[in-house]
């Protein structure tokens, strides 16, 4: 049986009024009875109907785009291509209001930022980036977007996996998922790497508990493992989990140093964290690729700049960011499941090369 509102105000200890007027949006609720509803609604699973709440709400020309770094190349390649395709495409079309949240990569940000948008009655949701891996947070955003695609808003998941909505969610909601083939991307890297004869490659991964960093350091490990199934343990004291940023690369390839564990190849979690590595391995007066390789994740632009240009793996941002655009906008139907998943291409550059002799392990 659907949860009622009064039901969640009686959790709540309030009025259904307030409980209305928190999940409405637009009018003055104190932070604390708010934060009450909120979990009271994520608690029981609370679905507004969606033909009344169609009424009500997503009827502004006002889509959300929620990105983890606008200054970062990756987010605002993505969002550009949103925005851009965003445009009428005939006479008489509509244009579209594209407004980027920042939610620094934090989970709480997220969910406030799509509480705003809900309020503001947003005519369609972007959510880009790698999602946060904690069954609190997923729970709580999978409910939040039900709520949202409940109100006739489309809902976009790009470059993270699907969401898995709640239990009782009506059926039909308008959520898509424009999912990167990061392990298979990683997998080539690795296997490319293996290739030239490295066996003791570093990997410098992103933050652990995104699902990015899981799918693309799964990817690589599983082709150290086809290799050879002594490579993943040979390798594991190579690993070392870091921001998304030049300095964060560079700090963990300083430390891969200190520990003072051999290794011939370093596979980063992006390519900016690639230009750390880079400037780290450098000052050790370590040339690349010719004592160590480096490769990169997403062929940012200056990667064909880089000196050497940076070995990567492409991955589809201005396609994917297109997409999105034409599925929160309903000129795209979605594809059977909802998922659509973009493939990723190997760019094989300067960067690396084969590997030094004497200095591999198994």
């Amino acid at each position: 049986m659907a949860v009622t509102l009064a039901e969640v105000a009686a959790r709540a200890g309030v009025s259904p009024a307030t409980v209305s007027r928190v999940l409405n949006g637009g009018y003055p609720v104190a932070g604390g009875t708010r934060t009450r509803v909120e979990r009271a609604v994520e608690e029981l699973g609370y679905i507004a109907n969606g033909p009344a709440r169609a009424l009500a709400a997503a009827t502004s020309d006002l889509v959300g785009v929620l990105v983890h770094d606008v200054a970062d190349s990756f987010f605002g390649i993505l969002a550009g291509s949103l925005q851009s395709a965003l445009a009428p495409t005939g006479p008489g079309g509509a244009r579209r209001l594209a407004v980027v949240c920042n939610t620094e990569g934090d989970p709480a940000a997220e969910l406030a930022y799509l509480a705003l948008l809900e309020g503001q009655r947003a005519g369609g949701v972007v959510l880009t980036g790698g999602a946060a891996e904690d069954p609190g947070h997923t729970t709580a955003l999978a409910a939040r977007v039900a709520r949202i695609a409940a109100s006739g808003a489309p809902v976009v998941l790009c470059g993270r996996p699907p969401l898995p909505l709640p239990a009782g969610a009506p059926s039909g909601l308008l959520v898509a998922t424009v999912a990167f083939d990061d392990h298979g991307g990683a997998f080539r890297l690795a296997e490319h790497l293996l290739a030239l004869g490295h066996r003791r490659i570093a990997s410098v991964a992103g933050p652990p508990g995104l699902s990015t960093t899981r799918e693309r350091l799964a990817g690589h490990r599983a082709a150290l493992l086809r290799h050879d199934p002594r490579l993943p343990e040979a390798c594991a004291d190579l690993t070392v989990h870091a921001a998304f940023t030049r300095s964060a690369g560079y700090d963990a390839t300083r430390e891969l140093l200190r520990r003072g564990a051999p290794f011939t190849a370093v596979a980063a979690a992006n390519d900016t964290v690639a230009t750390g590595v880079a400037a780290a391995l450098r000052e050790a007066g370590l040339r690349i690729p010719e004592d160590v390789s480096v490769a990169g994740f997403d062929d940012l632009p200056f990667c064909a700049d880089t000196a050497p240009a940076l070995t990567t793996v492409r991955v589809p941002l201005r396609e994917a960011g297109a997409l999105a655009a034409l599925l929160v906008t309903g000129r795209r139907p979605l594809p059977p499941g909802g998922i659509t998943t973009l493939p990723t291409e190997l760019m094989v550059r300067a960067s690396t090369g084969p590997a030094p002799a004497g200095r591999n392990g198994p």
